[in-house]
C-alpha cells in the first residue's frame, strides 16, 4: 500500500530533484541534533530528536498542529530558551560544534543560524535600509562594516531576497509601508545580511496571499544555492514543492526523515503514510 502511493492520490506535485543538490555528500552536514529534548517547564514537547540538515539543501519539517515542529526549529538557534521556563537538553551541532556548549554565546549562534518567523516582523520605527542592517549593529566593533560597506551588504541582501528592484528607490522609507509579502522578504533579507550558513523559516507564508506565497517559495528554493534552509510548514504541498528532504513529526517525536520524494511516495512508517494521505491531521 505505502509503496504504491502516487502524487495524484496525495494531491501534491513533487519538484524534480536534479543536479548538484540531489547529490550532496553525507559529509556535508551543516547542522545536526543528537538526543534533543525540549521542555516547557516539566512538559517534554520534543523527544530525543535526531535530525541532520545538509548544506545547500532545503529541509522541510511537517506534522499536525502542536506536534513540536516550531519548538524543534527554535532549539536549533537557541530561540527556545528565550521563553520563560523553557529549556533544551541534548546536542545541536553546528559544523561539529555544540551550540549549547558553555563557550558559545546565543548571539553568535544566531548570527550563523538566522531565523524568520511566521508573521513578518519588520522594526516599525526603522527604514527599509536600517531594518536590513539591524543585525550588523550587534557585531563585534572590529567586524562592523563602514557605512558604505553596510550599504553594499544591504543591497546584496535585498537582491538575494528578490526585493531590491522593488525598494531600491525608497530605502529611507519606513518598512511598515511595504506589503505583507514584501515585509516577509525584507525579514529574510535582514536574516541574510549577517551571512548565515543556515536559515530557519517558521511557516513563513502562513499569513501571506497566494501570489506572495509563490514568490517566497521560489526564493526559498533559490537560496539553497548558498545556505542550508530548514522550513517548518503545515502545508504538505509546499513541502513537496520547495524541499529536498522532509521530516515528519508527531506528538513531539521525529517519526521519519528522508528525501522528499521518498517521504511523499513511499514512506516507511505507517504513521507517515496516514498523515500524508490525510487520514489525520
Amino acid at each position: 500500500m505505502v509503496a504504491g502511493m502516487t502524487e495524484l492520490a496525495m494531491g501534491v506535485t513533487l519538484r524534480p530533484q536534479t543536479g548538484e543538490h540531489s547529490a550532496i555528500a553525507l559529509s556535508d552536514v551543516r547542522l545536526e541534533t543528537r538526543g534533543l529534548d525540549a521542555f516547557f517547564g516539566a512538559t517534554r514537547v520534543v523527544k530525543d530528536a535526531a535530525l541532520r540538515v545538509y548544506d545547500r539543501q532545503v529541509t522541510a519539517i511537517i506534522g499536525p498542529s502542536g506536534c513540536g515542529k516550531s519548538t524543534l526549529l527554535r532549539c536549533l538557534n537557541r530561540m527556545h530558551e528565550t521563553v520563560v521556563g523553557a529549556r533544551a537538553e541534548g546536542e545541536v551541532l553546528f559544523s561539529g560544534t555544540d551550540v549549547y556548549s558553555g563557550g558559545m554565546s546565543a548571539v553568535t549562534v544566531r548570527r550563523h543560524i538566522g531565523m524568520v518567523f511566521q508573521r513578518p516582523t519588520p522594526f516599525p520605527t526603522m527604514s527599509i535600509r536600517d531594518n536590513v542592517a539591524a543585525g550588523l549593529k550587534i557585531l563585534p566593533r572590529a567586524d562592523r562594516p563602514t557605512r558604505s560597506g553596510t550599504d553594499e551588504i544591504v543591497e546584496q541582501a535585498l537582491r538575494r531576497a528578490a526585493l531590491w528592484e522593488e525598494v531600491k528607490d525608497r530605502l529611507k522609507q519606513g518598512a511598515v509601508m511595504l506589503s505583507g509579502g514584501q515585509q516577509q522578504r525584507l525579514c529574510i533579507a535582514r536574516a541574510l545580511a549577517t551571512q548565515p550558513e543556515v536559515l530557519l523559516l517558521d511557516e513563513p507564508t502562513a499569513s501571506l496571499d497566494p501570489t506572495s506565497t509563490m514568490r517566497v517559495e521560489e526564493l526559498v528554493y533559490e537560496l539553497r544555492a548558498d545556505v542550508a534552509v530548514v522550513i517548518v510548514t503545515h502545508n504538505m504541498q509546499q513541502a513537496a514543492r520547495v524541499s529536498d528532504r522532509t521530516a515528519f513529526m508527531l506528538a513531539g517525536e521525529l517519526v521519519e526523515v528522508g528525501a522528499t520524494s521518498a517521504i511523499f511516495t513511499a514512506p516507511t512508517d505507517a504513521r507517515t503514510e496516514a498523515y500524508i494521505t490525510g487520514r489525520f491531521g
